[in-house]
């Protein structure tokens, strides 16, 4: 399945993903601007992500945001570009 095939994908990838990169800002400047200072592209395994939200580009932001949040509590603004991360949006977008 498609949700398999993406968890296989994204294991590959995250075991040297975590690091600083692509911090969410806090949560209290939210919605009136962009809230990725910066973005990840390093592949984050599934099994550390908790959850992931998509928000599209807007008056707020220009840029499309996808955040992840890990299951450790950190929040992380993944690259919309990055192959890894176009098939998380692409599983949930066919939700």
């Amino acid at each position: 399945t498609m949700g398999k095939a993406v968890a296989a994908v994204l294991t590959l990838l995250l075991i040297s993903a975590l690091g600083t990169q692509g911090k969410a800002l806090a949560r209290s400047a939210i919605e009136l601007r962009c809230q990725c200072i910066g973005t990840h592209s390093r592949f984050i395994h599934p099994k550390f992500i908790q959850n992931v939200n998509l928000s599209p580009s807007g008056p707020h932001c220009k840029n499309v945001e996808v955040i992840a949040t890990l299951k450790d509590g950190r929040e992380v603004c993944l690259e919309p570009t990055a192959s890894w991360v176009k098939l998380i949006i692409k599983a949930i977008l066919d939700k």
